[in-house]
């Protein structure tokens, strides 16, 4: 049994003491496929070069997230877009993400969220790159950006998708992919079947959003791609599947999503 962990940080400053043992451990486990996660110039850049390290199993996507805006104004997006298009011409690129909106931590600069955002979805209009949708308590504005400012046919997947229905809802109307994280196994979330009920198994992908978010029993503890598994587990309990097929069915989206 194989998995394909389609979002992680091992870019993360958790992983500075043993990242490459975690690396290795997590390959002999199963999980012979991951993509590392930028989430701003620099962790973008750490991306690549874990990637390049370890070609065919980790791959890299740059962006710039709705939480990483410290440095950003209007007038500087344009330099920053430049930088990741240099970026994007290392080979492990597959994506650009995450990107989005995120009005839970960030209320106060909705606009240039969402320039940041268009900016991004244009550049991966321009390269034919999917993206990787980060969005909390913005679904609203998040579904009006990519219908009216999306062209490109490669779309992309809603990463840790919020358990809301009508963003789920739109976002299969648009085709993207909806990848389902820790959160779906946690005891108080209540519509988790629901969501994952709604969601056609060809759309369907899993990540771990390692070190954060691990899965139950694994709560509380540094998170790695070692625990997908347990993702895995619950959306086949769910959908009356065996784990093995849902690890094959992801396995083979995930590489659909990102042309691998």
């Amino acid at each position: 049994m194989e998995f394909f962990d389609s979002h992680t940080h091992y870019n993360d400053e958790k992983f500075n003491e043993d990242r490459d043992n975690v690396i290795k451990e997590i390959y002999n486990s199963g999980v012979t496929k991951a993509v590392c996660v930028g989430y701003n110039l620099d962790k973008s850049s750490e991306a690549i070069e874990i990637a390049s390290r370890y070609p065919t199993k980790i791959y890299a996507s740059i962006g710039i997230s709705p939480n990483d805006l410290e440095n950003l104004t209007k007038e500087n997006i344009g330099s920053n877009i430049c930088k990741m298009r240099e970026l994007v011409e290392h080979e492990s690129v597959v994506a650009i993400g995450e990107i989005g909106l995120d009005y839970y931590w960030n209320h106060e600069n909705k606009e240039l969220q969402k320039e940041l955002f268009i900016s991004q979805i244009e550049l991966a209009d321009e390269l034919n790159l999917p993206i990787i949708i980060h969005t909390r308590e913005a679904s609203v504005d998040t579904i009006d950006i990519l219908k009216n400012k999306m062209k490109c046919n490669k779309k992309g997947v809603f990463h840790c998708c919020p358990l809301n229905q009508e963003l789920v809802k739109e976002a299969l109307k648009l085709d993207f992919y909806i990848s389902f994280a820790g959160p779906i196994t946690y005891k108080n979330t209540k519509n988790a079947a629901e969501i994952i009920n709604m969601v056609p198994l060809e759309k369907i992908v899993i990540e771990t959003d390692c070190p954060y978010l691990s899965p139950e029993p694994k709560r509380g503890t540094r998170n790695d791609s070692r625990n997908i598994e347990y993702i895995a587990k619950k959306i086949a309990e769910i959908k009356n599947m065996e784990v093995e097929e849902v690890a094959r069915i992801t396995y083979e989206n995930t590489k659909r999503l990102f042309s691998i």
